[in-house]
């Protein structure tokens, strides 16, 4: 069973309904897997063996319908709550949380008879872009174990990319989805704002938030999707629409496509590898049949500037509740109540949590609040404009995922402010509310670079199709990382 790691979840799916294989053999040799290869990728926080075992029993047991997703493994970013099984947001504050409710993402999950394997490492509270300020561990690179994943959802991406799971769920707040998804050579997609129920998502920035899914392939990616997606009652944020077949129509082409290239995402600071294969992907999708042209996103520019303080200041309010008191961390260096709260915070958050609360609570305070937030948010408001206005004559933006290809570990931890950069293309599409996804577009010094598509508010079917066409005229994501056999 030991080549089930280099399937797609179409073909998994295909295999288990025609009973070549059993959600017991799948889900063993996903184990055996992130057995052999989880030492040299550290992307597991938390392993599941014993309940998923006994859950792809049950499913045996129940038999497996053509088209359906029971029996497939999937690996939890480790900010998604879940039942009976550690939830740590890859902090020392939330060591020990064992919560007593699932996410209603994972309830979809079940419902769809889903194996959940394990939680996947992360940025502490999704706050970072390589991965680096989790607590437990740092997370290496499918492609070279030397550079970062990428973060914050850097091992929901490394463990689909070194596969040790067909499948994962990330979150992206200004780009943790598709950053790591560019740097590992995989699909990312964070859907449009209020397409995914944020009920059990560990709250970064409220308003930005998004939980997506990652594979190997697009057409994966639309299938698990549609499973996760659709309008909760517990989450006021989530839109009351009806889910879409994304499978439908998604291999019907570009051919009159209207596609927008923003002239600010391909300016200074892009490296020259990563702008020739979004030069080499622009191309292929005017052989395709597509139009595409040159527009501006005039505000974009002050995307970073606008989201730390946004995110920050949501931050430091969603935050509060981890006072060691009712559940996680509780520091036994005190004397009174007080000690209790700060010491337990101050000893239980990393420094990048507890930069980004210090900046969010300044930017909240009084006599800053005007010049601060409330400017951020009208900033945000002309973004979200210069978008509308594009979409008008335009079907999609493409634009690089990132500036450049992944970069060693602890290259960039130190600097804030370059890893804060990082995310520059990926922070607007979030500000907006719109979906936006990464997909292999080519490699530079053999790393994976990715291309960006962003879509329509709730028109992710638009971009899959537009995605799909890519990747079936081009070889890219057929390229693998060592680790899953290939030659780089």
């Amino acid at each position: 069973m030991t080549e089930l790691h280099t399937k797609s979840l179409k073909e998994l799916q295909a295999m288990l309904a025609a009973k070549e294989i059993t959600a017991t053999d799948l889900t063993k040799a996903t184990f055996e897997r992130i057995k052999a290869v989880e030492p040299n990728i550290d992307a597991f926080i938390t392993l599941n063996e014993e309940k998923a075992l006994a859950q792809a029993a049950k499913i045996d047991e129940e038999g497996i319908e053509a088209g359906s997703l029971a029996g497939i493994p999937i690996g939890i970013k480790d900010n998604i709550v879940t039942k009976d099984l550690l939830t740590t947001a890859a902090s020392k504050m939330l060591y020990n949380f064992d919560p007593i409710y699932d996410a209603t993402v994972m309830e979809k999950i079940y419902d769809a008879n889903m194996v959940p394997v394990g939680k996947l490492n992360m940025d502490e509270f999704a706050m970072g872009g390589s991965t680096e300020t989790s607590y437990f561990k740092k997370t290496k690179n499918a492609w070279d174990q030397t550079k970062v994943p990428g973060g914050s959802s850097g091992g929901s991406a490394a463990a689909v990319a070194s596969g040790q799971v067909v499948a994962s769920l990330g979150s992206d707040t200004g780009g943790s989805i598709r950053q790591p998804a560019a740097f590992n050579g995989i699909v990312g997609m964070k859907p449009t704002y209020g397409r995914i129920s944020r009920y059990g998502l560990i709250a970064f920035s409220s308003s930005l938030d998004q939980i997506g899914p990652m594979t190997r392939t697009v057409e994966d990616n639309a299938i698990l999707l549609e499973a996760i997606s659709g309008w909760d009652k517990k989450d006021s944020t989530s839109a009351q629409l009806e889910v879409p077949n994304f499978t439908k129509g998604i291999n019907d082409g570009v051919k009159g496509m209207r596609i927008a290239v923003p002239k600010e995402y391909m300016g200074e600071g892009i490296a020259p590898g990563v702008r020739q294969a979004i030069d080499d992907a622009i191309a292929k999708y005017k052989e395709l049949g597509a139009t595409v042209e040159e527009v501006s996103l005039p505000h974009s520019k002050y995307g970073v500037e606008v989201y730390y303080i946004i995110a920050s200041s949501e931050a430091s309010s969603n935050l509060q509740r981890f006072d060691g008191i009712r559940y996680g961390y509780r520091s036994e260096n005190v004397k009174d109540l007080e000690d209790i709260y700060v010491n337990s915070r101050s000893e239980g958050f990393g420094s990048e949590v507890k930069r980004r609360i210090m900046l969010g609570t300044f930017s909240l305070s009084a006599g800053f609040y005007d010049a601060y937030f409330r400017k951020a948010g009208q900033v945000r408001t002309l973004i979200k404009n210069d978008f509308d206005k594009v979409f008008e004559d335009y079907d999609l933006i493409i634009a690089p995922t990132t500036p450049t290809t992944a970069y060693g570990l602890g290259e960039n931890i130190t600097d804030p402010i370059t890893m804060y950069m990082g995310d520059i293309l990926t922070i607007p599409v979030n500000l907006a509310g719109l979906p936006g996804m990464s997909i292999p577009c080519g490699f530079s010094d053999d790393m994976p670079v990715g291309l960006q598509i962003i879509g329509k508010a709730f028109d992710e079917s638009t971009m899959y199709r537009a995605a799909q066409a890519f990747e079936q005229a081009t070889d890219h994501h057929k390229k693998l990382p060592t680790i899953l056999g290939g030659s780089n």
